[in-house]
C-alpha cells in the first residue's frame, strides 16, 4: 500500500523555502492577535473618553452648592427682616397701649377726685343748713325768757341733723338691750344684772353708726356677764 503524504511534505519536496515562509507567516499572525485584544475600544474613540463625558466636574458641583447656600442665606435674611419689622410693630403697639392706659388712669383719677369733690360739696351744703339753724337758735337763746322754747329749738335741730344723716345713708346701730355683736359693738365694760341674759347690752356709752352696710363707728357698750 502507498503512504499518503501531507501538504508540508509535498511543499518540502517542491520548495523547502516555501514551507519556512508559511510557518513564519503563521507565527506572525498568531503573535499579533493578543496585542489587538489588549486595547479593546481604543480605535473608535469610545471607552474611557466616553465615560469621562458623562462624569460631573467637581468645580460644577461646588458652584451649584455655593449658589444653594447663597439662596438660603438670602431667604433667611429676608425672613429675619420680616421678623424684625413685626417685632418693631408689636413694640410700638405695646407702647401705644401703655400710653393709652396711662392717660386712662390719669383721667379716671381726675374724674374720681372731681366726683368726690361734688359729693363733699353736696354733704357740706346739707350740714350748712343745720349750722345755720344752730346759729339762729343761739341768737334766740340769748334773748329768750322761756327755757322750754330753747329746748324745743335744739330738739328740732337734732331731728334735722338725724334726717340729714339718714338721707346720706347713715343710720344708728341698735345697741341698747341687744345681744352683743363684735361686728357692731365694742365692749368697754362688763357688768352684772340678774334680770338680763348674759351677753346682753344694758348700757350705751357712745352710739355707733353705719353707712349702708359699712360700720362707720362701733357702739361703745357695757355687756352683762352674770357668771
Amino acid at each position: 500500500m502507498f503512504k499518503r503524504k501531507s501538504e508540508e511534505e509535498i511543499r518540502e519536496e517542491v520548495d523547502p523555502s516555501l514551507n519556512e515562509n508559511v510557518q513564519a507567516g503563521e507565527e506572525t499572525v498568531t503573535g499579533s492577535a493578543p496585542e489587538e485584544a489588549e486595547t479593546p475600544g481604543t480605535g473608535n474613540g469610545e471607552g474611557t473618553a466616553g465615560n469621562a463625558a458623562e462624569e460631573v466636574k467637581p468645580e460644577e458641583t461646588a458652584e451649584e452648592t455655593l449658589e444653594d447656600v447663597q439662596a438660603k442665606l438670602t431667604a433667611t435674611a429676608a425672613l429675619l427682616k420680616t421678623k424684625e419689622e413685626e417685632a418693631t410693630e408689636t413694640k410700638n403697639r405695646l407702647l401705644r397701649l401703655q400710653a393709652d392706659f396711662d392717660n386712662f388712669r390719669r383721667r379716671n383719677t381726675a374724674e374720681r377726685e372731681e366726683l368726690a369733690t361734688y359729693v363733699t360739696i353736696s354733704v357740706v351744703n346739707k350740714f350748712l343748713q343745720i349750722l345755720d339753724n344752730f346759729e339762729r337758735a343761739e341768737a334766740a337763746a340769748e334773748n329768750a325768757t322761756d327755757v322750754q322754747s330753747v329746748v324745743d329749738g335744739m330738739a328740732g335741730i337734732q331731728k334735722q341733723f338725724v334726717k340729714t344723716l339718714e338721707d346720706l345713708g347713715v343710720k344708728e346701730i341698735p345697741a341698747q338691750g341687744e345681744k352683743f355683736n363684735p361686728n357692731f359693738h365694742e365692749a368697754v365694760m362688763r357688768g352684772q344684772n340678774p334680770e338680763m341674759e348674759d351677753e346682753t347690752i344694758d348700757m350705751v356709752f357712745e352710739k355707733g353708726y353705719q353707712l349702708h352696710d359699712k360700720v362707720v363707728r362701733h357702739s361703745k357698750v357695757r355687756v352683762i356677764s352674770n357668771e
